[in-house]
């Protein structure tokens, strides 16, 4: 891996905001470590990448605070040889930390301004294993469908049932679930028994627009 530019800074982030609160796995603090933050946020506010913070990437939009990005990631439990699917692009952050750990990863993005955005921010670290998709998220994708990792990087009132029926046996989904304003970060781990739900927590998501979550408005 390139040692990309503010490599102490991300080593602060990482050992401060991230491993301090608990997470663990190695590979996902490598990754953090290595993942340029400020390539995917916008200027003057890449001059605060490495606080614990949402940031505007615009169209509406924020990159999630590293902590939560972390949480996520490591909630996803990925392999060498996943396949993974992230509604809601945003600017390309979050692909290219699981672009680090999972075989593939698929991610769709609404806006096409913003998927192209991160389609952009990507082939600047010369990520591979990428597909970019402007669509609705709440679908899903059952074209590279099924999915051993599903992560929703936006607020939806449930988890789209579309979604669950793309997730593989042994799966996991994680998304933030509730309101407009506060959510519930949720995981989804399908077994040969079903479905078992676990919640982790209270989170701040922008809200998922489309068929099967909210309305535009």
């Amino acid at each position: 891996m390139i040692p990309y530019p503010r490599a102490d800074e991300r080593s602060r982030m990482v050992e401060h905001q991230i491993r301090s609160r608990g997470i663990t796995n190695p590979r996902v603090l490598e990754a953090m470590r290595n993942i340029p933050r400020h390539f995917f946020i916008p200027a003057p506010y890449d001059k605060s990448a490495y606080e614990d913070a949402p940031l505007p990437i615009g169209n509406g939009q924020t990159i999630s605070q590293p902590y939560i990005v972390a949480l996520m990631t490591e909630l996803l439990d990925p392999y060498p040889e996943d396949r993974v699917l992230e509604i809601g692009a945003g600017s390309g952050y979050q692909a290219a930390i699981l672009s680090m750990l999972v075989q593939h990863v698929t991610t769709i993005e609404r806006i096409p301004a913003v998927a192209e955005l991160a389609r952009k921010n990507l082939e600047k670290l010369g990520l591979k294993d990428i597909d970019i998709i402007v669509g609705d998220g709440t679908r899903g994708y059952p074209e590279h469908a099924p999915f051993d990792g599903i992560i929703i990087t936006a607020a939806t009132p449930e988890i789209p049932q579309p979604l669950i029926d793309q997730l593989t046996v042994g799966g996991i989904l994680v998304a933030p679930v509730g309101g407009r304003e506060i959510q519930e970060l949720i995981t989804l781990s399908r077994n040969e028994s079903g479905i078992v739900r676990s919640s982790h927590g209270g989170v701040r998501f922008v809200p998922l627009i489309g068929e099967y979550g909210w309305e535009e408005t």
